[in-house]
Parts: structure tokens; C-alpha cells; sequence
């Protein structure tokens, strides 16, 4: 069984995002993605960056959270569980996805696929009795964004997900 979202990513080292938040700009960069898969004149990474409150060192999940409420007040923005991002995707809706070995304090984690980074979930796979998610990577230096795969029995330990959706 394969559900997948056909959802156009983009990288956060894109020439349009600003130099300067370009190397921890996945947070803004997954939001911008999954706001343009409902509405194609979603704010740019650039304006979510500063709008979302991003840092140099990552966006925090409650702060993500707490200012996509204030910019989207009529939408459901709350963290959310395995089972409810994947029915989500079932829905059509994206998930706002985070690998995080730091404050899952699993630093010592080596089977996770990164380990601090958001992505959009756009997908998942069953194969073989394991749990397959699919999702755009945002890119990296002088690369495209590209739909990629984890299991999610190595990354489990390590993984978040934030509901983003119209009510």
C-alpha cells in the first residue's frame, strides 16, 4: 500500500531565499511548501523566516506553532501523532515533519536520517510489514529538493509531527 501527495518541493538554498537563512531556513522552507500545495500566493520562505520567529540554529516546534496559529488563525496547527499524519496524508493534507536528535535527546542515535531537520510529509509505504514515510528533503547546496524515503522504525525515536490544515 502506497498513498503519496503530488507536491512540487523546493530547496532552502534556492537563490530566492535570503543567503543568510538559507542554512536553517527547513523549517520555513516546509511551511512555504505546504502552504503553496493549498494556495499558490503563500508567504515566501523569506517572510515566513522572520514571521515564524526562525533562528540560526533551527525553528522551535512550539514556536512554530504558536505563530503559524497568529498568521493562520482559522486553520488546526497542533502537534500530532503518527497515526494522525498519516491519516492526514489519507485526507490529501501534508504534515509539517521534524527529525530532532537534540531535544528527543537521542544524540547518540546513528539510525536516524538527519538529525535535526524539517521536511514535508507527503506520503507513506507499507512494505514488507514496515512503515515507509515520504517526504521532500528541501534540497542542499546547489541541489534540488528531491521525495525521499525513511523507515520509520529508525528515525521513530527522533520524529514530530505538526497538523497544518484549513478547518
Amino acid at each position: 500500500m502506497k498513498q503519496y501527495l503530488p507536491i512540487h518541493g523546493i530547496s532552502q538554498y534556492e537563490a530566492f531565499i535570503a543567503p543568510k537563512y538559507r542554512n536553517s531556513a527547513c523549517g520555513p522552507t516546509t511551511i512555504h511548501v505546504i502552504l503553496h500545495y493549498y494556495n499558490p500566493t503563500a508567504p515566501s520562505v523569506n517572510e515566513l523566516y522572520e514571521l515564524l520567529g526562525g533562528t540560526k540554529i533551527g525553528l522551535f516546534k512550539w514556536r512554530l506553532i504558536h505563530n503559524l496559529r497568529k498568521l493562520l488563525p482559522t486553520w488546526e496547527i497542533r502537534n500530532c501523532t503518527l497515526k494522525e499524519a498519516l491519516q492526514e496524508i489519507d485526507a490529501g493534507r501534508p504534515v509539517a515533519m521534524r527529525f530532532d536528535r537534540y531535544f528527543s535527546l537521542q544524540w547518540f542515535n546513528k539510525k536516524s536520517t538527519f538529525v535535526y531537520h524539517w521536511v514535508p510529509l507527503i506520503g507513506y509505504e507499507v512494505q514488507d510489514g514496515e512503515l515507509l514515510l515520504i517526504f521532500h528533503d528541501n534540497g542542499g547546496k546547489n541541489r534540488a529538493s528531491q521525495i525521499r524515503t525513511a523507515l520509520f522504525q529508525n528515525n521513530e525515536k527522533v520524529l514530530s509531527f505538526v497538523k497544518i490544515a484549513p478547518k
